[in-house]
Parts: structure tokens; sequence; C-alpha cells
């Protein structure tokens, strides 16, 4: 590996890591050098190369062991399907989301536990108290990525992990010039209190109505696009 230029670094790194995978030099199932190795062989930072580790552990080309390292999973190229993602329209992500986010949701209700219960609580509270647009963003995210983790289902949880920070990327470009509405905490909260009481239909159709209002605002600016 060489170091890489200053400009788009994660990008960057990713293709040399993925080089790594794709010419052989890390085989499966080897373990790969550790984040500071890294960072000190490609002259970036370390939250750089972990950006880059985390997305390909998202597509399954890594695998991050807590306490051991991370492992190459599979020698599968998936930087086309992450460039297609970086460039997905608003439409398109929240399309998606609100896929992940009924069926998260729905899980949810049928094997929630008391401990999830508690920390969706807290994430919930979180999200009410936080305070200035990013604080936010990520509040919510958080909370979002709970309802996930409490259905139990490890993909399902790490594609939200991936997706989570590409939905407020979209939806802070959104932001900057047009007004799109935010389902407060009424429609959080009665995601929560479907997902409590057991109801996974009743959780299915409040967490759609947490992304539908925005998406249904992007059909429309996608409309006015369509007939100019």
């Amino acid at each position: 590996m060489s170091p890489v230029p200053g400009r788009s670094t994660v990008d960057a790194v990713l293709d040399q890591l993925q080089a790594q995978v794709s010419d052989g030099s890390w085989a499966v199932g080897e373990r790969i050098p550790a984040e500071l190795d890294l960072a000190s062989q490609l002259g970036v930072s370390r939250p750089a190369v972990r950006e880059a580790i985390r997305a390909l552990s998202h597509v399954g080309v890594l695998e991050v062991r807590r306490g051991d390292g991370t492992y190459v999973r599979s020698s599968a190229d998936p930087r086309p399907l992450l460039r297609r993602v970086s460039r997905a329209s608003a439409r398109d992500v929240f399309e998606v989301q609100l896929a992940y986010d009924v069926q998260a949701a729905r899980l949810a209700a049928r094997r929630r536990t008391d401990a999830d219960l508690a920390r969706l609580e807290e994430l919930l509270r979180a999200r009410d108290e936080a305070t200035g647009p990013d604080a936010f963003g990520a509040a919510d995210a958080r909370f979002h990525l709970g309802v996930a983790e409490a259905s139990g289902n490890p993909v399902l949880i790490e594609a939200m992990r991936y997706f989570i920070d590409r939905v407020h990327e979209s939806l802070r470009a959104i932001r900057l010039d047009r007004e799109v509405p935010e389902a407060g905490p009424a429609r959080h909260r009665a995601v929560l209190d479907a997902i409590a009481a057991g109801d996974p239909e009743a959780a299915a159709a409040a967490a759609a109505a947490v992304v539908e209002p925005i998406l249904a605002v992007l059909e429309g600016l996608l409309g006015r696009e369509e007939t100019r």
C-alpha cells in the first residue's frame, strides 16, 4: 500500500484495502493490520481507516471481531455497489429506509426484551432532549438503529448501521434549502408503544408514519422537476 491523496480520503483508503483483498495480499480468513498500522502506512487519520473498514464490513468483505481484530471474510469487490449507494437520490434512500424501519419495528414488537425496551426508552428520551441539528440527527439515528437492534436480525442490524448515515446525510442536504416535515416525539413514541405492546402490525404502521411524510415531499419535488 502507498500513501493516499488528501481528497476523498475514505474512498481512497477503501480502494487500497479492497485491492489488498482482491489481489490476494490479504487472504480470506486472514487478520489484517491494526487501524493504527494502516493509518501510518497510508498517511491518513485513524477515523478515515475506521470508516473504510466499517463500509467493507457492512458489505461482507471484512469482519470486525471485538477484542481480536479485523479479518477478511470475502474477496468479492463491493465498490460498484457502494458507489451506487453514494450516488442514490434522496427519494431512493428514503424508500429503502421505509422498508428497513417498517420491518425492524415489526420484528422488534415480536422479539424485544425488557432490556431492549429500557434502552429504547433512553434513546427516545435522548432524541426528545437533543438540541442543535447535529446532536438531534445523531440521537434520531441512534433511536432508529436501536429499533433495528431490538429486531434480533443480524443482517437487518448491519444493513441499518451502514444505511442510517446515508439517510441523515440526505436529510441534511434536503433541509439546506427546503422545508421537510419532521416526525416529532408523538410519532416516535407511537413506534415504541407498539413495540412495547407486542403488536407487530401497529409497530410497522407507526414506523411507516414516521418516514412516509418525508417521502411524500420528495415525490412532490421530483414531480415538479419532471414537469419542467
